[in-house]
């Protein structure tokens, strides 16, 4: 390869990513705060990249997605715990502060919300829409990010809310929609 198909390569390449970077903005998806404590140290993050892995492994499973850079990342790969808190449509201050949205610089994140400690010792929010304690099972970095795979230990599931979504580059809430006649028929089938 001469310079000038490198260049066209590199060129096309960086268009490619831009593009992805772009569409992935457009996705929706829920708002996290993994959170861990152990000898590592209290940590927590905002992330999007969450997902189920599986329930029919010996324990339920769950991945996220985090900056190998974070903190928090290297906190919950020493201490090997960690806690996916849910949160709800009316919790986007505590999404803003563990996003370093919200200055915090020389002050505790934690102090944005009351917390429990769940049964692996990470923290959860006292009142998500849902938490997933999890004890990690094993990691992956690829590209800039860990994929961290945990094993869920406890969940909590709380009594109301919707979950707070983004997407667009903004937070927003789910709509239900009205079913359709034949969406209505594939249910009664």
């Amino acid at each position: 390869m001469n310079d000038v198909e490198r260049q066209i390569a590199e060129d096309s390449k960086g268009a490619l990513r831009g593009a992805f970077l772009e569409g992935m903005s457009h996705t929706a998806s829920t708002v996290n705060i993994v959170t861990t404590d152990g000898p590592e140290g209290r940590a927590g993050v905002t992330v999007s990249a969450m997902s189920s892995v599986s329930a029919d492994t010996p324990a339920p499973s769950l991945l996220v997605c985090i900056h190998h850079m974070s903190s928090a990342c290297a906190a919950i790969l020493k201490n090997g715990v960690f806690c996916v808190n849910v949160l709800r449509d009316d919790q986007s201050a505590i999404s803003d502060t563990f996003a370093g949205r919200i200055g915090t610089e020389g002050r505790d994140k934690f102090a944005c919300a009351e917390w429990v400690t769940q049964t692996t010792g990470a923290p959860r929010v006292i009142d998500p829409l849902v938490a997933f304690d999890c004890r990690l099972t094993h990691s992956e970095l690829v590209g800039t990010h860990y994929v961290i795979f945990g094993a869920v230990e406890d969940i909590f599931i709380g009594q109301r809310g919707l979950p707070l979504i983004y997407a667009n580059r903004a937070y927003g809430t789910p709509a239900r929609l009205v079913p359709t006649a034949s969406g209505a028929a594939a249910a009664e089938a």
